[in-house]
């Protein structure tokens, strides 16, 4: 992926110091009643139809930001990973203000609060152990950048490109926040509990999907390189349910699951990246 330095300024770094909407490694996990269906449909379809064109319109800007193309540094290295990080996180939430504004509605960017092995968010403790997780709580985004080296070598999936999917997952979650998508699937979670890990699914899913939306926006931008979807596709398929279920040397049992198979978050993650239109993201609907 091509990308610029001098994007920082949306992080918050705690790892000095020594929720929910995780990404899939237990702990903080965020996510049909019919409920959740009408919301959905109503906040999907108020993303994708506030304008003509493809999702990624209103980007381009980014592009003439401060510094040099960064798109070859090693991300083995502290600083280019916090300053990765932040690129990512600025592209996607450019992404979502320009599509809530066309919208007509605000968008409040999120914030990803970098920590080493363990903080406090506004969900509570957290440790390194839940892997990223996004709290609606406080509408932050928290990581342990120890994840990503345990994201190439225990699920192999490196690249740039698979980390950029992680952030992006999270930023979904920041989306279903302010859309109420998030706190309606809790409502209904508690009414029926039985339904908890199911509706945690399609959330999780939606977020894939959500994640899909701005790879496509950065494929508009011109800033893709040759293998980043691939990359994406693998980590989303490393982190799928079954495959740590399978790889833990436990039965892999669908009424446990909290994400989603290796298939299903693939498959999500494409489509958003093929369609570009959050709309076309209703997990919820099947």
């Amino acid at each position: 992926m091509r990308w610029k330095r001098g994007h920082t300024g949306g992080i918050e770094d705690r790892r000095a110091q020594g929720g929910t909407g995780g990404f899939g490694m237990g702990g903080l996990g965020s996510g049909g009643g019919i409920l959740v269906v009408v919301i959905l449909v109503i906040a999907l379809q108020f993303l994708g139809g506030g304008g003509s064109g493809s999702i990624g319109t209103g980007l381009e800007g980014l592009a003439g930001g401060a510094g040099q193309p960064a798109h070859s540094v090693d991300l083995t290295n502290d600083g280019d990973m916090v300053e990765f990080m932040g690129y990512v996180l600025d592209d996607a939430n450019d992404l979502w203000a320009d599509t809530f504004d066309r919208a007509g509605q605000a968008y409040t960017p999120t914030r990803l609060v970098l920590f080493t092995g363990s903080t406090m968010s506004g969900c509570g403790q957290a440790s390194s152990a839940t892997g990223p997780f996004y709290c609606p709580a406080d509408q932050k985004v928290y990581v342990d950048l120890e994840f990503f080296e345990e994201l190439k070598r225990r699920f192999g999936a490196p690249g740039d490109f698979a980390q950029a999917y992680v952030l992006a997952h999270e930023v979904g979650h920041h989306v279903q926040t302010l859309t109420g998508i998030e706190a309606q699937v809790r409502q209904v979670q508690q009414q029926d509990p039985g339904q908890a890990n199911a509706l945690s699914v399609k959330m999780e899913l939606q977020a894939d999907c959500l994640a899909g939306v701005w790879a496509q926006a950065v494929f508009e931008q011109g800033d893709l390189e040759a293998g980043d979807i691939d990359e994406a596709l693998g980590a989303a398929s490393a982190v799928g349910d079954d495959r740590i279920q399978a790889s833990a040397g436990g039965r892999v049992n669908p009424e446990t699951w909290t994400h989603g198979s290796a298939e299903q978050r693939s498959q999500w993650f494409n489509t958003g990246y093929r369609t570009g239109d959050p709309a076309a993201c209703d997990t919820f609907g099947g």
